[in-house]
Order: structure tokens, then sequence, then C-alpha cells
């Protein structure tokens, strides 16, 4: 089945020039005037690659490739099209999400080879989050904030006993150093719960030892 081209430019002579060239190439072709036209299609359907012309009445092809990457419409490749002197926006525009960009006027030779590549590669990838090897966690015991750090590029005995730490540090705050109100809350034998404060070096207030309710 034949790639579907959606061509954005509200030049009639342009729209109608590359819809030759790419009809001759065994493409599929849709063309639009403007952004709502451009819109409306997307809407119904999710064409191979979109060309989209950077200036055109009412909105421009960077703010719809906005909206799109906003409304998580970019699942095909876009290649922006740009007249003289809008080559700084058309580079931007590849940061937003744009997969490359065609200066006019386009030779044909160009064309075919963008919008070949632009295919084959496909829509342009999500950027992997980043994530913090260090986790700062803000908790609330009784209106006051406590801060902990947890650090997470550990071997996960280290990072388990970091976590265990904040995990019992937390319930003794909240019980007012109470071990035996922990223990019966967490779920764990009181002398447990003394081993593991002593392992991770926890250290808790004579009357959190002796009172027992």
């Amino acid at each position: 089945m034949s790639k579907q081209i959606l061509v954005v430019d509200d030049e009639v002579g342009i729209r109608e020039l590359l819809a030759e060239i790419l009809f001759d190439e065994g493409y599929q072709v849709r063309l639009a005037e403007d952004a709502h036209q451009a819109r409306s299609i997307r809407l119904e359907c999710e064409p191979d690659l979109v060309l989209l012309d950077i200036w055109m009445p009412d909105m421009d092809g960077v703010a719809l490739l906005k909206e799109w990457v906003d409304q998580e419409l970019l699942t095909m490749p876009v290649v922006m099209m740009s007249g003289h002197g809008t080559i700084e926006t058309a580079v931007e525009a590849t940061r937003i999400g744009a997969v490359d960009f065609l200066e006019k006027p386009i030779s044909m030779q160009k064309l075919l080879g963008t919008v070949a590549n632009a295919i084959k590669e496909g829509a342009p990838r999500p950027p992997v989050p980043v994530v913090d090897a260090v986790q700062n966690l803000v908790v609330e015991i009784d209106g006051s904030s406590r801060h902990f750090t947890l650090p997470l590029d550990l071997p996960l005995r280290e990072a388990r006993e970091h976590f265990d730490a904040i995990y019992f540090d937390y319930h003794l705050q909240k019980e007012d150093g109470n071990v035996s109100r922990v223990a019966e809350k967490i779920g764990l034998e009181r002398t447990h719960l003394y081993r593991k404060l002593k392992q991770l070096g926890i250290k808790v207030a004579k009357k959190g030892v002796n009172q027992e309710s």
C-alpha cells in the first residue's frame, strides 16, 4: 500500500507542485491550505508523513507542531518547509519534534530524498526521562515536614538499608519513639525491631524502649 503524505502550505502553486511530484512517485497525497484544514485531516487519519509550511495565516506551522505535541498527536514524522530567512525557525522546529526541514525553493531530488528518509525513520521518539540518582523525599508528620534523601545508584542491599532507615524513622516519629506501638503497627516482633534498629544505627530514646503502651 502506498504511503500517504499530507502537504500543508498556504501557497496553491507550491501545494500543487509538490502533490504532482509525490503522486508521480507513487505516494497518496492530501492537501491543506492552512492549520485548520491540517488539524481536521490529522483527526480523520494518521498520514505517514506531513510536509508542513512554517509561515501560514492564522496559525503558523510551528504552533501547529507544538499543538500536536501537546495533544500527543505527533505520531507521524513531520518535515518543516521554510522560505528564505526562516531557517532558524525550522531548526527550532526540529527541537520541538520535526524530523527534518526543507528550504524553499525545494529541488525535486532534495524533496524525494528527505521524504524517503523521514518515512523510513518514522515518528520522533519521545525522550527518555532522566531519573535523578538521588531522590529527595518530603514526609508530613503531625503537621511538620521531614526531609529524607534516598540514593538510587547503589547496590540493591545498600539502597534497601537506606529505605529501611527512612521507613523505621518515620514510624518512630509518628509514634513518638514508642517501639512497642511501632512493632505492633508494622507487624514485627519487638525484639526483631530492636535488632533491626540497632543494625541500622537508629537510636531509640529510653522512654520509647521502656514504654509498653
